[in-house]
Formats: structure tokens, sequence, C-alpha cells
């Protein structure tokens, strides 16, 4: 929790985000008290912390260039005085909850850094790229939010314990702040929370968060109910005769006000298992190079030398299945003359449940 920076510093991140000669708004701190306390700031800011590491490893595989997005600051304030912090164009990307929260979030990005993250998407080296945000640039940078938000949904997912389910982006490229359309009351307080993001040696930005309170609130109170230990288990009925042995006696661990992460830790976690009886029992291992759908008349006229083509990149992760489920993604290597696959990425845990019931 000592990582968090001061007063001074967010505001200096939030200015270089929207713009150098931006005036950051002074919002009291007792209207901050009002919308979260203390201890609902510090778990924002994990549950930021958390949820942007996922979505920074999606957008990683997505661009194949490094990606952090590191260091969370919380901000209270208005969308008003946050829209007139803005001196340069940027993207207003809104992502809805539909289950686990209710509501939406915005992402908001500089123009020019959501010029480079569509130029690595469509095949280009992000360098020296300018002009104006296309149709061509907001859907790509909306296809890039939709991957990074859905991978930090999951994470989100475990750490509540609980399902959360977003909707398809949409975006907005803007040159004039007043033109943004928020879909909250201009004057009611949001939560901003501030993140540094790093692509490369291209990007060395910040992306900024906008959650509304009620919906920070309700991340607070997810949070802190998933990791609330557990109740005291009732106590045995006696015996109606008398024994020898005592009763065995249950503890629960004593209640705290702090949070610390690593209490969180456990939550995807399962009571240890005795797997010694099915050690040995075999398991397919498959992978998907790719899928194609073709008519009955193109298949009917194949012959050796005819070439298929799939639905992947030559360059994009082959799929990895243990008996037909989905549970990791890899590349295709040569090992001894044999190909092999390296492991890139594993499915979380909330994934892999997914695969199953599908």
């Amino acid at each position: 929790m000592n990582d968090f920076l001061s007063q001074e510093e967010i505001n200096a991140l939030l200015q270089e985000a929207l713009g150098d000669e931006a005036e950051i708004p002074d919002t009291s701190q007792d209207t901050a008290d009002e919308v979260l306390d203390e201890i609902e700031k510090d778990a924002i800011g994990e549950i930021g912390n958390i949820s942007m590491g996922s979505a920074a490893t999606a957008l990683s595989q997505l661009l194949n260039k490094r990606v952090n997005i590191t260091t969370p600051s919380v901000k209270i304030m208005s969308p008003k005085d946050l829209l007139a912090t803005f001196t340069s164009p940027f993207m207003l990307i809104e992502v809805g909850f539909i289950d686990g929260l209710e509501g939406s979030n915005l992402l908001i990005l500089k123009a020019s850094d959501a010029l480079i993250i569509a130029d690595l998407m469509m095949g280009g080296d992000g360098i020296n790229i300018t002009g104006e945000v296309t149709d061509l640039h907001t859907s790509a940078v909306a296809e890039a939010m939709n991957q990074m938000m859905g991978s930090a949904a999951t994470s989100m997912s475990s750490l509540f314990n609980t399902t959360v389910v977003i909707t398809t982006p949409s975006v907005q490229s803007l040159d004039n702040p007043l033109e943004a359309k928020f879909p909250w009351v201009m004057d009611d307080p949001v939560v901003v929370v501030s993140f540094r993001m790093e692509i490369g040696n291209l990007i060395d930005s910040s992306i900024v968060q906008v959650i509304p309170a009620r919906i920070a609130k309700e991340e607070t109170a997810l949070l802190m109910g998933a990791a609330a230990p557990a109740p005291e288990p009732p106590s045995p009925e006696p015996p109606p005769v008398a024994v020898a042995s005592p009763e065995p006696v249950f503890s629960t661990p004593a209640e705290t006000n702090s949070i610390d992460i690593d209490s969180f830790a456990g939550l995807e976690g399962v009571q240890p298992r005795n797997l010694d009886l099915i050690l040995d029992v075999p398991l397919k291992v498959s992978v998907v190079l790719g899928k194609a759908k073709r008519p009955i008349k193109e298949v009917l006229g194949l012959t050796p030398g005819s070439i298929v083509e799939l639905d992947k990149l030559a360059e994009e992760p082959v799929d990895i299945l243990i008996n037909g489920t989905p549970i990791a993604k890899g590349e295709v290597v040569v090992v001894n003359e044999n190909f092999g696959i390296k492991i890139t990425a594993i499915e979380s845990p909330v994934a892999r449940i997914s695969n199953l019931r599908k």
C-alpha cells in the first residue's frame, strides 16, 4: 500500500495524460471522503492494479510488444471538472457491466497513443505515426480495449469470486471536450484512476479509468466480501453417551480493518486433495492450428497438394486442449526433428471453468 503516489504526483500524472497545460481542479477532501473512505480508495487501487495487469498481458499478446500498466492513483472529481483538464485530442471508450456489476465505466486514452496502438494492430511498426483518427483506427482501438477489458473482467471475476461480464466497447474520438457524452450526471463525483502505460519504447504515457462512485463502492464491497473469513461452523451436537475424546474446536481468523492483497491469494484455490489415485489417468492433449468451413463441393474436390486456408494468422498462438477443453495458448516449435508446442499463456481458472460449461 505504500506504493501509492502523493496528491501532487497524482496531479502530475493526470496532467501528463490529459495535456501539459491542464490544471487539475482542487477537489476538497471532505467531498472525496463522502464518496470513498481511505480503505475503499486503497481497495480500488488494488483492484485496478490487478485487473489492469491482466489487461496489459492481453494487450501485449495483441500487439506483440512488451506492455506495462502500473502505478494506479485514485482521485475523486466530477466529469465536468475532468473534461475541463483536456487540452489535446483524446478517445473516450465506454465499457458496460452487465453481470456481477451493473453500469458503465470509461477508459480515456490520448489520441496520439491510440494511433500507435491501432498502427501496431494493423501490422505497422508504430513509429512516427501522425494524422487524424479514422474509423479504421477507432475500430482497432475498440478491439484492443475489448480484449483488455475482457481480460480485466476475468481477473475481477476471480478476485470477487463472482462472474463479471462486460459489453462491447463504444468509442468516441474527440477534439473538443465539450462534445464528450458521459453516461452520468456531469456534476456527480466519479472515481478517476490513472495508470502509467508503457508499450515497448513507443509509448510512455497514461491511461485513465473513470468509475461511477456507486460502482466503485460495489467493487470494494465485493472485494471485502470475497476476502472475509468464513463464518465459524456450528459446534456439533453432543453425543448421547459420554466419550473420552473432547469435541473438536473450530477457530475463525481474527477480524481486521486493513487490506492486504496477500489475503486474496487463496480465492482461486481449493482445499488440498489426494490426487495420487488419478495421477495415472491418461489425458488427451490436442493442438488446434486453426479451423475452416468449406462447402461439400470443395471438400469432395480436395486432392494431394490442395491448400486449405485456416482462420488463424501465421504468427497467431495456437490453441492447446486437454480432453477437448481449451486450457492454454502456445506456439509451434521443432524439437529433435519433431513438432512440439511451447506454452505461452495459461487460461485463468475462471476461463477454464467457463470452457467446461460450454
